[in-house]
């Protein structure tokens, strides 16, 4: 797979300033450049195979956070922040009913998540400004903390009869809640997102409609997202194997 390493960090202007709340510490960012950002990298897709028999994807709209899309270079341990700000952005658009006043708030920059997390006692202060990475319990922890919004984190482990389990709870967690999924690393140490299923007959074989924020580099068409494999289909068996997901849950 391809992966366009352009540096373009040089010369932007992350539009960020320091500012101090009565909650956390944060960043108050221009938010122009989230306009850079590919709504539904996934539409056009075709399905994983002629014979799906059943498929449940995200509803509503949500943005193609990856690697240094806000200016920051986090390459090799940003992968979590960036599929929690994907999340994050579902329920900046989607939210149904209307989120409760002052709870539809931008995605948190990276380092608003830190705070967050050394605010509510999850990481000692040290982690604010590092580059140490977070998982699946840290993403619902900020979600919650930042949108009152609480997860369900399930570990996912190998074997048919689990894998099949697993392919059932996304079926009925996208047709209910409809919002993205997080996806936890394993031996690749990968969080990625995703943002549906599908299942073949006899429910033997399922993929997942996965998000990959490992991408580094300007802004792509969907077309080049999808045709370099950064959102594309991957089997269940393969793509996930003893890994947590969170997902978030109804209000």
């Amino acid at each position: 797979m391809a992966n366009i390493e352009e540096n373009v960090s040089e010369g932007i202007d992350w539009g960020e300033k320091t500012v101090v709340g009565e909650k956390h510490k944060g960043t108050e960012r221009n938010p122009d450049w989230t306009g850079t950002l590919l709504k539904n990298a996934h539409i056009g897709l075709p399905s994983p195979a002629p014979d799906v028999v059943k498929c449940s994807l995200i509803s509503g709209e949500c943005l193609y956070f990856h690697y240094g899309c806000d200016g920051q270079d986090d390459r090799g341990w940003g992968c979590g922040y960036r599929t929690l700000q994907t999340m994050a952005s579902w329920l900046c658009q989607s939210w149904a009913p209307p989120p409760p006043k002052g709870k539809c708030r931008p995605p948190p920059s990276l380092p608003e998540i830190q705070h967050a997390l050394v605010a509510m006692g999850d990481k000692l202060a040290l982690f604010a400004g590092s580059r140490e990475w977070i998982g699946t319990f840290e993403a619902a922890l900020v979600l919650d903390y930042y949108y009152d919004v609480p997860c369900k984190v399930v570990h996912v482990r190998g074997g048919m009869v689990e894998l099949q389990r697993a392919a059932v709870e996304l079926h009925q967690h996208f047709q209910s809640q409809g919002s993205p999924v997080m996806m936890g690393g394993d031996r690749d140490n990968s969080s990625k997102g995703i943002l549906g299923v599908c299942t073949r007959p006899g429910g033997q074989e399922s993929y997942l409609l996965v998000m990959d924020p490992h991408y580094y580099g300007p802004p792509l068409e969907r077309a080049s997202v999808q045709g370099l494999g950064w959102v594309s289909w991957k089997k269940l068996r393969l793509a996930s194997t003893t890994r947590p997901w969170c997902l978030p849950m109804e209000l």
